[in-house]
């Protein structure tokens, strides 16, 4: 029996196959295809190759070096793109977004009067106010937005209704639309009440069940697991405020595994990251209060920090730019960017020097004014340097490391022999310069040309 969303499903489909989608899929990919630029950043060594090119046989890396040494292993018909003085990259990897939800912050009267004012007004906009088909080609926008800035891999986790950005991801695996490769959660999993306060009773049930699993006991924490499966999820994604028992999270990363599903959860506070350490997941999510001791935990266990710097650096008054704001009200946001800020700053340092793995995700799903979301999605980088994170490792955190953490690192994440053909180029060094990553001007997905703003 087909899912109750099947219906929706296959209507966005076939909205996809008719979407002109114009230059930016490009052509199909030549049979070989070499890039050649001055300099091409390895991230994992932090080592750079000038000159450099890149010889490509469909959409896998066949080989890399000096231009010569690559010459000399290239077939005649081999298609040249030369794109002179600018530095090659693995496409970047946003490893935690909400390409389904783009939130306009409400006026600062409503912000102030409702429970998590700020967010929850724009999800049951989306959940109550829109069509999953309309979500799903909201969600088509904006991950063609993201791939035109570089970002070629992401991983989504949940506000994407029902299956939404599972039909996303298989619209863009089939090539229906432009978008970068997608991780997709479906529902998340969360104790009663946990985002929604004081909904209307006799509406709440039916909201909630479109964008969540509540989960109450062991046992029904495993049947979420398997339904969310059900969908073909690729991860399952928990979010704990100090709620899920122990025995809850516990169920739920085992069902998850036995089903050779990855685990990531979003913890704030030292009890909730101390169950999801506990239950064996696979990465803390936003991880704000974690504790050194938590730290040494994560490392020998294996699990990843996966840090969310979208909110490092001013984020908060910047979204609100759309409203007008009193006086008093832009000094509470001014006063929690500059508090965000230095804790940003004591979090970064803490992880450097714990020896965790870790990665970078964006959390966006904000409407930035006068950015597209993958300009927006790019912001992270400066605020991860703003904190004082070294631009190796930043690089890092967006390239190999996100690849690691989602498994996906013999697919993507570094540009070697046998992975995917996803290369990104930006005018200057970014080791030098980590905001050359929010000047992506070229961008190349398994082989395919998506965006050439060097024109040559």
């Amino acid at each position: 029996m087909k899912p109750a969303s099947a219906g929706c499903t296959a209507f966005a489909a076939c909205c996809f196959a008719l979407l002109p989608v114009g230059q930016v899929v490009g052509q199909p990919a030549a049979s070989f295809t070499v890039v050649r630029a001055e300099r091409l950043l390895d991230p994992r060594s932090g080592d750079v190759l000038s000159p450099a090119a890149v010889l490509i046989e469909g959409d896998r890396i066949k080989e890399l070096g000096i231009p010569s040494q690559v010459q000399a292993h290239t077939p005649s018909s081999a298609a040249t793109i030369d794109l002179g003085d600018v530095t090659l990259l693995p496409g970047l990897i946003d490893s935690h977004t909400h390409l389904l939800l783009d939130i306009i912050v409400p006026p600062e009267a409503q912000v102030t009067r409702l429970y998590n004012g700020e967010f929850v007004p724009g999800l049951l906009l989306a959940i109550v106010g829109m069509s999953p088909s309309q979500r799903v080609l909201l969600g088509a926008q904006l991950a063609r937005e993201d791939l035109e800035s570089g970002f070629t891999t992401v991983r989504n986790l949940g506000h994407s209704g029902i299956d939404g950005d599972v039909a996303l991801r298989d619209a863009i695996d089939a090539g229906r639309v432009p978008g970068p490769r997608m991780v997709a959660a479906g529902r998340k999993l969360t104790a009663p009440g946990g985002y929604f306060q004081g909904l209307n009773p006799a509406v709440g049930e039916s909201i909630v069940r479109q964008e969540f699993f509540e989960v109450q006991g062991p046992e029904q924490a495993r049947q979420a697991v398997r339904e969310n499966i059900f969908y073909n999820v690729d991860v399952i994604k928990v979010a704990i405020g100090d709620d899920l028992t122990q025995a809850e999270m516990t169920a739920i990363a085992d069902e998850a595994h036995r089903q050779n599903r990855k685990v990531a959860v979003h913890a704030f506070t030292p009890a909730s990251i101390q169950i999801a350490i506990d239950a064996g997941v696979d990465s803390i999510e936003h991880g704000n209060g974690v504790t050194d001791a938590q730290l040494q935990q994560m490392r020998e266990k294996g699990i990843f920090f996966d840090l969310t710097p979208t909110w490092f650096d001013g984020f908060w008054t910047k979204i609100h730019e759309t409203s007008v704001l009193s006086p008093a009200f832009r000094a509470t946001l001014a006063a929690r960017d500059d508090s965000n800020r230095e804790r940003a700053r004591a979090l970064v340092q803490r992880v450097l020097k714990s020896g965790v793995k870790f990665a970078a995700g964006s959390d966006t799903c904000w409407f930035y004014q006068g950015k597209t979301r993958g300009q927006a999605t790019a912001t992270m980088v400066s605020a991860l340097r703003q904190a004082g994170m070294p631009a190796a490792d930043i690089i890092r955190a967006v390239t190999t490391n996100a690849a690691q953490m989602l498994g996906w690192e013999s697919r993507v994440g570094a540009l070697e022999p046998g992975k995917l053909a996803d290369i990104i180029a930006v005018p200057g060094n970014p080791l030098a310069d980590i905001s050359e990553l929010e000047r992506v001007g070229f961008v190349m997905k398994g082989g395919q040309v998506i965006r050439n703003g060097f024109n040559r």
